[in-house]
């Protein structure tokens, strides 16, 4: 459910600042250990589970880039995030496994899916764009990311890297998508340099045949600084930035 108070206190509005600086600082420190720029890389809040009124005072704070891991909760909350900051340029994105009947109901109030890993769920994510585009709901495509599974457990979603390169090719045909980038959640107990750097090169990879594709979205509150190392260009920090999940809503 999505906590519908107008409010954020003070206390709570303080650590969230306190937080946020701490997460940018962070960023900038591991982009000057990389020899890289602090604007070379994007913070994506990830808000699942918390209330609105936690991403109004990050949009306060600055923050415009969320994200959410379930469609339903997303929805409602993007909606409750308008009514609150009706002015504020929002950009929502959805980062957790997508099934194809969501497809019609994600592409509402998603401006990203980051978590496409078949062909024939973004068949359905084109097919629900053309829906919008048709009846005049939508203007353009829909920006996604192809989910890259860096041990194959198809318990924990993604494409594996093998059909990495046929899953980016039918994305770019299709003219209701736009492929941005690569996208990982790296598999806990894994190396973390390891995996990174072999999502580097797969990344090199396709942006040689597809320039456009220009986001690497990885690394998360624990393992930023070893993504950022090898290229990331999207930090998705929930945790470090929110504090301890509460429970998770059901569809």
């Amino acid at each position: 459910m999505v906590d519908t108070t107008d409010t954020t206190s003070a206390e709570r509005l303080d650590q969230l600042r306190e937080s946020l600086n701490a997460v940018q600082a962070r960023i900038a420190d591991a982009c000057v250990a990389a020899g890289r720029e602090p604007d070379e890389v994007r913070l994506l809040a990830v808000t699942k589970t918390f209330p609105a009124t936690d991403v109004a005072a990050l949009i306060d704070l600055g923050l415009r880039d969320f994200a959410e891991n379930k469609d339903q909760e997303g929805g409602a909350k993007a909606a409750e995030v308008a009514r609150l900051r009706p002015d504020a340029d929002v950009r929502w994105y959805m980062v957790g496994r997508l099934q194809r009947n969501k497809a019609r109901t994600v592409v509402r109030w998603a401006d990203e899916v980051q978590s496409v890993d078949s062909a024939r769920l973004a068949d359905a994510l084109g097919r629900a764009v053309a829906n919008r585009m048709e009846r005049g709901e939508r203007a353009g495509p829909l920006d996604v990311q192809v989910q890259v599974s860096m041990d194959a457990d198809p318990a924990r979603g993604g494409c594996p890297v093998e059909e990495v390169p046929d899953l980016v090719s039918h994305i770019v045909q299709m003219s209701e998508l736009r492929l941005t980038g690569l996208m990982t959640v790296a598999p806990i107990g894994a190396d973390q340099d390891a995996t990174f750097a072999r999502l580097e090169r797969l990344f090199q990879q396709v942006q040689r045949d597809y320039p456009a594709v220009v986001e690497l979205s990885a690394g998360m509150s624990g393992d930023l600084e070893r993504a950022v190392a090898h290229g990331s260009t999207c930090v998705r920090v929930g945790t470090a930035l929110l504090g301890g999940r509460r429970l998770a809503s059901r569809e």
